[in-house]
């Protein structure tokens, strides 16, 4: 059975995905890494790769994660990459990431924006429910602010003009963070926002395990 590595987004962790069923699928979850001092997104691309022992492996990443599985796609052989509400190239992320990345005014946000759940995370995540709310709250009180900041440096200025041949984008068309009318999905999940994996997970789960049984 192939190895199925996933990587989480910014600002989330592996609890996004509890409520999604894989089985006996042979899973595991690669935690982030502290970025070192002025690193480039390929630099620690290349750092996250080592944890990834198995050849030949399936790659799932979750909007950021995506963007590193998009990263390390090019320095391993993958058999397949299942991106969620993520980006596979740079033309994919909002123009405005990348016009705030050349007059650098990420660097204006303050750490500690985002390390609160309010209303705006909430627009932002498609959240709803008080359970949501909850999940969010407490997963951005655990999120590093210097690895948070490190990251929307590196996805506002990320370079990568190309897309992976072997890659399958699920995408939800109420995404508000990397908006669905930017990207070329393969699978469209009604009503799917950036948190979708918590409140769509059934939806999610069919469609990676019919993505996939074939190289099973």
């Amino acid at each position: 059975m192939s190895k199925i590595y996933i990587l989480s987004g910014l600002g989330v962790d592996r609890r996004v995905f509890d409520h999604i069923d894989f089985g006996n699928l042979d899973i595991e979850f690669v935690d982030w890494i502290e970025p070192n001092e002025n690193e480039h997104f390929e630099n620690y691309a290349e750092r996250i790769s080592r944890k990834i022992t198995s050849e030949n492996p399936i790659l799932i990443g979750l909007s950021f994660g995506g963007m590193v599985a998009v990263e390390i796609s090019k320095i391993i052989k993958t058999k397949k990459i299942i991106l969620i509400a993520s980006a596979k190239n740079k033309f994919e992320l909002p123009k405005f990431n990348r016009i705030s990345g050349k007059l650098k005014l990420n660097k204006l946000i303050p750490k500690s924006l985002f390390k609160k759940q309010n209303f705006i995370t909430n627009w932002l995540f498609g959240i709803k429910t008080d359970s949501e709310k909850q999940l969010l709250k407490s997963i951005l009180k655990d999120t590093d602010p210097n690895f948070f900041s490190w990251a929307i440096n590196e996805i506002v200025n990320w370079k990568n003009e190309i897309s992976p041949e072997n890659i399958i984008h699920i995408h939800g068309n109420k995404d508000l963070i990397i908006p669905f009318k930017n990207v070329k999905a393969d699978f469209v999940v009604e009503g799917g926002g950036h948190f979708m994996t918590v409140n769509k997970p059934e939806e999610i789960r069919e469609i990676i395990f019919n993505s996939i049984k074939s190289l099973l």
